[in-house]
């Protein structure tokens, strides 16, 4: 139904509404691309990979990948590497950022982590190849007359606090507002799609129930101007460092499942299924993820046990 993407185009194209960034049900393993002072909070080189397709059966739905990278490179310093593919109906947006992290030792494992991100977001709208080619009222409409594309830099900010044991986090991944979409209508020009900035809040703890099983609640609160606050709630068990499973909420969104097995030490892949709850119900039921974890140069010293986040 080529009309939603026309839905779409309002929706982003609204001043009041602002772009949302994307959901991501398995969060806490993909924390570096929200929270650049995440880069480096590891004891070696590890990276991630997840795909998400979201309202399945949804045409124009969005679609998101997402690739990260994050190394220690010296002493309390961390750097990192994102790449975000994000595409929603005629919209597709592609980010690619860079993360540097500070880490302060207050004791013990307590550490304090200050991070800073910065990169370009790339924009390419399909308002006449998904529009205007056939699917509006008024043919030759100027509005959807020819396909248009947006570069923007942007910078991102984030504090880590973490030990062994539990984690809580503050970030603000796009600190510049940027319009993406100039329309000229009748003479008038119009600029929609904005980005606004979002504040994360994370969290989460560890409880060892036994030496073979660790469970661990956590939470995503995701808020910016003039657009509704998102929380997640989810909660975890590991079982023998190689098995992990749970469950997760998304208030007035969708309930949501998540599993994932560690194929060898440096290797976890993982799934998560979200049923919807929301007005959505009634036209999708589903959205999915997918989620692949490595690691690199592993130190000789590193722990067994992993820390879980």
């Amino acid at each position: 139904m080529k009309y939603l993407y026309i839905t779409f185009i309002i929706i982003f194209s609204n001043s009041v509404v602002a772009q949302q960034d994307p959901h991501y049900t398995q969060y806490m393993y993909n924390m570096n691309v929200i929270n650049p002072a995440y880069a480096g909070s590891k004891d070696n080189m590890a990276g991630s990979f997840m795909y998400r397709q979201q309202w399945v059966g949804l045409e124009g739905a969005p679609k998101t990948a997402t690739f990260s990278i994050h190394s220690p490179v010296g002493k309390n310093v961390g750097l990192g590497l994102s790449a975000i593919s994000d595409k929603i109906g005629p919209v597709v947006e592609n980010n690619i950022y860079a993360d540097f992290s500070y880490t302060l030792n207050l004791g013990d494992s307590n550490r304090l982590a200050f991070g800073l991100k910065a990169g370009a977001t790339l924009h390419n709208i399909g308002l006449f190849s998904d529009i205007g080619n056939g699917y509006v009222q008024q043919p030759g409409d100027l509005a959807f007359s020819e396909n248009t594309s947006t570069a923007n830099l942007n910078i991102g900010t984030g504090l880590f606090y973490y030990n062994d044991n539990y984690y809580l986090a503050f970030s603000i991944p796009n600190m510049l507002n940027s319009k993406h979409l100039d329309v000229t209508r009748n003479g008038q020009l119009y600029q929609f799609g904005s980005d606004v900035q979002h504040y994360f809040i994370t969290g989460g703890y560890v409880f060892n129930l036994s030496e073979n099983t660790k469970f661990k609640p956590s939470f995503l609160m995701k808020s910016a101007v003039n657009v509704p606050t998102s929380l997640d709630a989810s909660a975890n068990f590991m079982l023998y460092n190689k098995f992990e499973v749970g469950g997760s909420y998304r208030i007035n969104d969708s309930f949501g499942a998540m599993v994932n097995f560690a194929i060898n030490p440096n290797l976890r892949i993982g799934y998560a299924y979200d049923y919807i709850i929301s007005d959505l119900n009634v036209t999708t039921t589903a959205s999915h993820e997918i989620m692949l974890l490595f690691d690199l140069n592993i130190p000789k010293k590193a722990s067994i046990s992993p820390r879980y986040f």
